[in-house]
């Protein structure tokens, strides 16, 4: 998704959000992570002004009033967590790990095949399909990548073929790379 994302060239727009859908952001982000109620308020506060930053290819990032980048959507899908903002608060994403030999292309940008989490370096949290994770690695203590399962973890297991976790962000890619918005 951030690829060949670059803040010049991506960025098309940005909307300053009213108050009422700010707290809609804030109920669906915590429908969505019910672990991150107790610091949506460090996360998100109140007070806050939040802009939506419109980039091409219909991807909207969430901004704070520092510019910082909170979360991301791709058109009206899940919002995601940045991995800075997941490096900060690491507990709120379902974990996958996949092996040693997977890293590179992970930070490639790759998706995660099913044998990559299914491998004696491996290990899978159980989620739906659908579910919005963190890939980690073997032997590694930060975040990789943050992605989504294209199959429930038990069909990843029993399948064990094809792409497992689509990535959708990962470190180094084009919104890791990118300064705040002024």
């Amino acid at each position: 998704m951030f690829k060949k994302f670059d803040e010049k060239e991506s960025v098309s727009g940005i909307q300053q959000l009213k108050s009422s859908v700010q707290k809609g952001i804030r109920n669906t982000l915590i429908q969505e992570y019910p672990h991150i109620e107790g610091h949506i308020d460090q996360i998100l506060p109140k007070k806050d002004q939040f802009r939506i930053v419109k980039c091409h290819d219909h991807i909207e990032l969430l901004v704070n009033s520092a510019g910082e980048q909170l979360f991301f959507r791709h058109r009206d899908a899940l919002w995601m967590p940045t991995l800075r903002l997941f490096h900060k608060y690491p507990f709120f994403l379902p974990m996958q790990q996949v092996d040693k030999g997977a890293i590179r292309f992970v930070l490639s940008g790759a998706n995660i095949m099913c044998p990559g989490l299914t491998s004696p370096g491996a290990c899978m949290t159980k989620v739906d399909k659908g579910t919005v994770v963190a890939i980690l690695a073997e032997g590694k203590a930060n975040a990789l990548a943050i992605g989504q399962t294209t199959y429930s973890t038990d069909d990843i297991a029993k399948i064990n073929k094809g792409v497992g976790v689509e990535n959708c962000h990962y470190l180094n890619d084009g919104l890791w790379q990118m300064k705040p918005v002024k």
